[in-house]
C-alpha cells in the first residue's frame, strides 16, 4: 500500500467532481497499460478557475491537447487499459513529484497562473493529497493487477511552437535509465512517414519521466513515454490517423518485450 498524505480543511475536488483519476479498460488483454497524466483541462469550483482567462485555460498550458483521445483510440486497438487523471495539470501535474515547483506552476511557457502564486505548504498538501496520491494509488493498483511483465506507455502531445521557436520533431519517443521500448518502438517508426527522434522535445534531465521512474523502471519494467505533436491530433481524423500509424508499432514493441502480449 502506497504511503498517504492526508490534509487538512476542504476538498479541492467536491464530491460531484471526483474522482481525481479513472481506469478505461481494466481487463485489458494486452501486456501494457498506457497512462495519460494531462488528459484533461478540467479546474475544479473551489479553484476559481486560477484566475486564467479563456485562451489560457483552453491552451495546451492546461492540457495534452488531443492526448487522451489519442490514448481511448489506443486503447481500444490493443485492447490495454488506460490510467487518465480528470483534472488539469495546472491544478497539479500528476507526471511530478510532490516537492517540485512545476507540479503546480506559477507560470507555464507564456501564461501566468494567478491561482498557483504564493501557494502555502497546506495548499500544495491539500492539492497533493486530492490529485496526486489518488491518481498514484490507482496507477500502482491496476498495474499490481498486471500479470508480469507489463508495458508500461506514457502518452503526452506538445505544442508546435515553444517559448517562440518552432520544432519539427513530430513524434518523441522519450525514456529515463531503461531504453528497450524506446529503441524497439524508434525502429518501428522507420518509415512511417514520421518525423521521430529520440528524447525529444523533452527527455529525462527535463524531469518529464516521473511516472516511468515511479512505477515501471522501480518495478523493472519496460517502458516507454510517446509525446506527439499536438497540431496532428487536435481533429478527429488526426487522432484515427496517428492511432493507425501508432497501435501496430506499440503491438510489436509489446509483443517484442512481453512475447504474446501484444495486439495490433
Amino acid at each position: 500500500m502506497l504511503h498517504m498524505i492526508f490534509a487538512p480543511d476542504s476538498p479541492v475536488l467536491s464530491s460531484i467532481e471526483g474522482p481525481a483519476a479513472r481506469v478505461l479498460n481494466p481487463r485489458g488483454a494486452a501486456a501494457a497499460l498506457l497512462v495519460c497524466e494531462h488528459a484533461s483541462r478540467f479546474i475544479p469550483a473551489s479553484l476559481n478557475g486560477l484566475g486564467l482567462d479563456a485562451a489560457a485555460a483552453r491552451s495546451h498550458a492546461a492540457w495534452d491537447i488531443g492526448a487522451m483521445e489519442l490514448s481511448v483510440e489506443l486503447s481500444g486497438a490493443l485492447d490495454a487499459p488506460l490510467v487518465y487523471s480528470r483534472v488539469s495539470r495546472l491544478v497539479y501535474d500528476c507526471n511530478r513529484p510532490p516537492h517540485r515547483p512545476d507540479a503546480m506552476p506559477a507560470q507555464s511557457e507564456v501564461f501566468a497562473i494567478p491561482g498557483n502564486t504564493g501557494l502555502s505548504e497546506a495548499d500544495r498538501d491539500r492539492r497533493a493529497c486530492d490529485i496526486y496520491h489518488p491518481f498514484r494509488q490507482l496507477l500502482a493498483n491496476t498495474l499490481e493487477a498486471r500479470p508480469d511483465p507489463t508495458v508500461l506507455i506514457t502518452i503526452h502531445s506538445f505544442t508546435p511552437i515553444y517559448q517562440g521557436k518552432t520544432r519539427d520533431v513530430e513524434l518523441g519517443i522519450l525514456h529515463d535509465s531503461d531504453d528497450r521500448a524506446a529503441q524497439l518502438l524508434l525502429r518501428a517508426v522507420d518509415g512511417s512517414g514520421l518525423r521521430a527522434a529520440l528524447n525529444e522535445p523533452y527527455s529525462a534531465t527535463d524531469g518529464v519521466t516521473h511516472t516511468l521512474r515511479e512505477h515501471a523502471i522501480a518495478r523493472g519494467l519496460p517502458n516507454v513515454m510517446i509525446e506527439v505533436k499536438n497540431d496532428l491530433i487536435d481533429t478527429p481524423t488526426g487522432v484515427n490517423r496517428l492511432a493507425g500509424l501508432l497501435a501496430p508499432m506499440l503491438a510489436a514493441t509489446i509483443n517484442e518485450l512481453a512475447p504474446g502480449g501484444g495486439r495490433s
